[in-house]
């Protein structure tokens, strides 16, 4: 594996875990809208991955030849949670419906910030398989001078 394709696959990693903190923030930002352009609560989403091959097209060729390919990760889709909204009693709130409870969102905040705290975790590891990558291509070029 080159180090160009570690980067690829360590990028890909960066790009999906970034793109879920996004979603998670918008999930925490949310976590109390009860009242959306759609009509009713916020809905929570959440960020589905699958492997994806991440060469080149030169690097494809050379992977299938050799029987290798670079999987990295990317966001296949984002889905919205099917869980009901939460139903709280309170019959002044401009959104309660006629027997007075509003519907919130089906957010876990604590939830939530498990989920970015993992995203993080991730998107560190990521970030350290790139920078060792650096560090091992710069004492290459040092080992050839």
């Amino acid at each position: 594996m080159s180090f160009f394709n570690i980067l690829n696959v360590g990028s890909s990693g960066l790009t999906s875990q970034r793109i879920r903190q996004e979603i998670i923030s918008s999930n925490i930002a949310n976590a109390s809208t009860t009242r959306t352009a759609e009509g009713g609560p916020y809905v929570r989403k959440d960020v589905v991955f699958r492997s994806s091959n991440v060469s080149s097209k030169f690097g494809d060729l050379l992977a299938s030849h050799l029987g290798r390919e670079q999987i990295g990760v990317k966001v296949a889709e984002i889905i919205k949670d099917q869980a009901p909204p939460e139903k709280r009693f309170q019959p002044n709130h401009p959104d309660a419906d006629a027997d007075g409870y509003v519907s919130y969102p089906n957010v876990n905040v604590i939830e939530e910030m498990i989920n970015m705290v993992e995203a993080t975790r991730s998107y560190e590891a990521n970030l350290s398989v790139i920078n060792s990558t650096k560090s091992m291509a710069l004492g290459a070029i040092d080992l050839g001078r």
